[in-house]
């Protein structure tokens, strides 16, 4: 039996229905709760930019999938949460307590709702703001949700996780490996090495500094994100 059909009448009734503090065993499709919070959720998502069409449910429905016998209550919830985006932190809260030991589960989530948020083909700024939120009680860090965004919209330009390769929740080590690797191939030594002629020698300069600014970027920035973990 789908998740959805499970919440089919129990979660219409009552948006707060099926709470509890231990994380459920089983599939999360097998957890009413999870399907209530996900629900409202994307249905909120779909008012952060103040204006909640119709044709958004069609792309939540494409992601969090229901079976034909649940669609109709599943509609109604949506419809019913899309009213306001007033209460989504409590469903993000509550869905980060009962899977926090999933992360895996809650990065599926935020995916699914920056799919819906991108259907469109633009993601507004309050859009943004509402799924760094989500993020942020979801626990995940802030260099993960960047990884997330980035794979949805692209990276920023002059990202410097981007210059150096890697994902931006890598590990310190992996980064540092990873930009130790780039600078030996780009050490205008090498150029000279090869008997390159000077404007070679001269990107290869501009490459090897450009490579240092991310990696200088990347620890500034950790280290910013430790203190304020800390305070």
């Amino acid at each position: 039996m789908s998740f959805w059909r499970k919440i089919a009448g129990l979660a219409v009734r009552n948006l707060d229905e099926a709470e509890c503090a231990d994380c459920p065993a089983g599939l999360p499709g097998e957890d009413p709760a999870f399907s209530t919070a996900v629900t409202a959720l994307g249905a909120k998502l779909a008012k952060a930019d103040g204006d909640a069409h119709a044709a958004e449910y069609s792309v939540f429905a494409q992601v969090f999938q229901a079976d034909d016998g649940s669609q109709g209550n599943i509609r109604r919830l949506y419809q019913l949460a899309r009213q306001t985006t007033r209460g989504f932190e409590s469903y993000a809260r509550r869905l980060a307590k009962r899977y926090r030991g999933c992360p895996q589960i809650l990065e599926d989530v935020l995916d699914g709702l920056f799919h819906i948020a991108t259907s469109d083909g633009a993601v507004t700024a309050d859009e943004l703001a509402y799924l760094e939120r989500v993020s942020e009680l979801f626990g995940q860090s802030p260099l993960t949700f960047r990884r997330i965004k980035a794979t949805h919209l692209g990276a920023e330009k002059d990202d410097p996780y981007e210059v150096l390769g890697v994902a931006h929740d890598a590990r310190d080590e992996d980064v540092r490996r990873a930009w130790k690797a780039m600078l030996s191939e780009a050490h205008p030594d090498r150029a000279r090495g090869r008997g390159l002629p000077t404007e070679f020698i001269e990107v290869a300069e501009a490459k090897a500094a450009a490579i240092n600014a991310a990696y200088d970027a990347i620890v500034r920035e950790r280290r910013s994100f430790a203190l304020e973990g800390a305070a």
